[in-house]
């Protein structure tokens, strides 16, 4: 799930939420200036809140009303800032958008889901701890709405396309890549090929719901019950216990 970001702000950092674009250039250098050791406090910069700031408003107005019609001014009303800063940070809105989609990655990547080393769950419990989280995100409004955008802008750009399979597929697929090959090794599953069996899972995990995902047929979505039976034969194949 997408996570909520703090509300409070500093007197360094407090911007209004309608920009005054003749005293934005001002204000700016204000908040450059806030990032020195006597102003700064402990937390994320005011460059940082503002990157924070931005992709939050971004984020909600294409969920709102969608990519198409979402234009960058509006994103800059209801972040404060300014269009300099957005394309100093994000280069344009694919660029935003893409910063959404990694900020997705990482908020639901598998490290969420590893064990602690003191964490005595057999590793078919850690396999469907990340199913029920996996399930339960792809199944949220806000994660329908980003992989329909992301979906659409990829057919619309081959570059785009490219990048975000490199951005958000393949870490998934190295960290179970990992995760798996580190099961075999300590003789807790039997898996030949971990990379391969990585996409296996992930196929399996998102199979043909995401085509009713993308239709906006809920009931075609698999919930955790339904995955958990896809899995029984991946599981009893690669022998994890």
């Amino acid at each position: 799930m997408f996570a909520e970001r703090g509300t409070g702000l500093n007197r360094c950092i407090e911007s209004p939420c309608n920009v005054n674009y003749s005293k934005e250039q001002g204000r700016e250098e204000a908040l450059d200036k806030c990032e020195s050791a006597p102003c700064r406090m402990d937390g994320p910069s005011p460059r940082e809140r503002r990157h924070e700031a931005i992709l939050d408003a971004a984020e909600a107005l294409f969920i709102e009303q969608g990519y198409d019609r979402t234009s960058l001014a509006e994103i800059v009303r209801r972040s404060g800032g300014s269009l300099a800063t957005l394309y100093e940070l994000f280069g344009n809105k694919q660029g935003l958008l893409h910063a959404i989609a990694i900020r997705w990655r990482d908020e639901t990547m598998l490290e969420r889901m590893e064990r602690a080393p003191d964490d005595t769950r057999a590793n078919i419990d850690v396999l469907m701890g990340y199913v029920a989280r996996e399930c339960e995100f792809r199944r949220s409004p806000r994660a329908i709405a980003l992989i329909r955008m992301l979906v659409s802008e990829c057919l619309r750009d081959r570059d785009f396309a490219v990048q975000t399979y490199r951005d958000l597929h393949i870490p998934a697929i190295e960290e179970l890549s990992e995760l798996f090959a580190c099961w075999t090794t300590a003789g807790k599953a039997e898996i030949d090929d971990a990379e391969a069996a990585a996409h296996l899972f992930m196929s399996i995990l998102t199979g043909d719901s995401l085509l009713s995902t993308l239709a906006g047929v809920e009931a075609g979505i698999l919930d955790e019950a339904q995955v958990r039976w896809r899995l029984q034969p991946f599981i009893s194949h690669f022998k994890i216990v």
